[in-house]
């Protein structure tokens, strides 16, 4: 057997060596899709078959219109025009955040 027969024959094992896990990488491929769709199908049914939900009832809000102190300190009016970075790094810095 000479050099070339050698390379020829590892040249053989090595594209079948490929096509074995081109074909394991499909077959995993087309198992995952095959129950992606079954749970699909699964998770369709389940909800046709439950009763149709009313929307949740909204929470009742406070006084304050259901917000958080800190969210009606944030919130601007639509008019308002945005701040500067150097007015809010400011005031950052003097409401002890360090940065």
């Amino acid at each position: 057997m000479t050099n070339d027969d050698n390379s020829r024959t590892a040249a053989r094992a090595g594209a079948q060596e490929t096509a074995n896990a081109l074909a394991e990488r499909e077959a995993a491929a087309k198992a995952a899709r095959d129950n992606m769709a079954r749970l699909r199908a699964l998770r369709l049914a389940r909800e046709a078959a439950e009763p149709q939900r009313s929307a949740p009832a909204k929470a009742k809000r406070s006084a304050a219109g259901g917000k958080t102190a800190a969210a009606r300190t944030t919130s601007r009016k639509a008019d308002d025009k945005p701040r500067p970075l150097s007015e809010w790094l400011a005031e950052q810095q003097s409401g002890g955040r360090r940065t």
